[in-house]
């Protein structure tokens, strides 16, 4: 859902809290009946180093470094449409003139055009070179003197850990250059794509985000989101919450997502040349065992399955005439006890030998390390036996 086109935002409907309660007993003693302590855990394992913290003016002095460094490669995008106008970020890709923002932010801009401002307070036009609807990306071609381009430096999202701190720059309220910082709070996150299949189907699957929790809000979207060496390591998209502010502008929860740099690094080159991004397809759909809460299965259902193990994405439909179907690959067809839950389908748990623990892995490596036409090889458990499956990638319909 977007919200004037500043931010995706998805709502969360319920939140759910789980207590843990612990409980040991000692055995009784043979002579004297108070308890006695339980016998102490053993670990072999050594223990964490963990470094002193840096002096906090030092940290402090290194994210001013930081941010007068990157802000003038940061910029404000203004998009007037029948809707009103809106503001996003973006950042400059290169000395060529092309910027990069999010789809949605330029999303209906009249004539294609868009104003873009530097930091500088220097204003131009840009034109809209192409988009990518599945990871929500957009390319702009900026006329502006050359001074005006400072080209971010694009670092390696796979190098990303969860806990690393992070930076994130834009226009949050309409608050300009705004810095915010948090860390990465999950890594490979799925979304829905703005690309639905043909016919007003379902929405492909956007892969590869990170998860993070620094401040993001309306006006961050497509601003840059930044590792503590000033490189950009994602594209700040959208944020899920269950609040919203007086005027109906969605408000940080602490869960934000962001394009990862490598989806970046692969998208944008092709859009400069060629004006759109296809991206790799299967042909089916999955869900998968975990996480009951973001539509995984329950214990119960991968029992009711007949399942073996309790990682991996579980086939239960196919595209008539798609790759996977072409393949071999098998979707559940038998009814059980569970109502809309049929067993007998292929239980994908890995690919090219990368371990699928959730259909996330699945995603977020062939969109971040295929294309189609290539042939990958699939290792699915059907029954109680494991075989690899030869796969020849198509390209997402339209």
């Amino acid at each position: 859902m977007k919200t004037k086109r500043n931010l995706s935002v998805l709502t969360a409907s319920a939140v759910a809290t789980f207590a843990i309660l612990a409980c040991q007993l000692g055995a009784p003693a043979p002579i004297s009946t108070a308890p006695q302590p339980a016998a102490p855990i053993t670990n072999n394992e050594p223990p964490i180093s963990v470094q002193a913290p840096l002096n906090p003016a030092a940290a402090q002095d290194a994210f001013v470094a930081i941010y007068q460094r990157v802000i003038p490669g940061v910029v404000i995008i203004k998009v007037s449409s029948q809707q009103g106008e809106a503001l996003g970020a973006g950042f400059v890709y290169d000395t060529g003139g092309h910027v990069v923002t999010n789809f949605h932010v330029v999303d209906g801009a009249a004539n294609n055009k868009v104003e873009v401002d530097f930091m500088s307070g220097y204003k131009a036009y840009g034109t809209v070179m192409g988009t990518d609807l599945d990871s929500d990306l957009a390319v702009l071609k900026v006329d502006a003197p050359a001074s005006e381009f400072h080209p971010l430096a694009i670092g390696d999202s796979d190098a990303v850990a969860i806990g690393q701190t992070v930076i994130a720059i834009g226009n949050p309220f309409r608050y300009l250059g705004s810095m915010s910082v948090g860390v990465v709070s999950g890594l490979h996150r799925t979304l829905q794509s703005e690309h639905a299949t043909p016919n007003g189907g379902q929405p492909f699957t956007a892969g590869d985000l990170l998860q993070t929790d620094t401040a993001i809000n309306p006006g961050n979207s497509g601003g840059p989101l930044f590792n503590l060496n000033g490189e950009v390591i994602g594209v700040n998209r959208a944020i899920e919450t269950a609040d919203y502010s007086s005027t109906g502008q969605p408000v940080n929860s602490g869960v934000g997502f962001s394009v990862s740099s490598n989806i970046i690094k692969r998208v944008v080159p092709v859009i400069i040349q060629s004006g759109k991004y296809d991206y790799p397809y299967l042909g089916i759909s999955s869900v998968s065992l975990g996480n009951p809460s973001q539509g995984g299965l329950t214990l119960d259902e991968i029992n009711t399955l007949g399942l073996k193990q309790f990682t991996g994405t579980y086939v239960t439909d196919l595209a008539k005439g798609g790759p996977a179907e072409q393949a071999g690959i098998k979707a559940g067809t038998q009814t059980t006890s569970v109502q809309g839950l049929l067993a007998g389908g292929d239980l994908l748990i890995a690919v090219d030998g990368h371990p699928i623990l959730q259909y996330d892995d699945l995603i977020s490596y062939l969109v971040t390390h295929k294309s189609p036409g290539d042939t990958i090889t699939l290792t699915v458990l059907r029954g109680d036996q494991k075989q690899d499956v030869q796969l020849t990638l198509g390209k997402r319909p339209v």
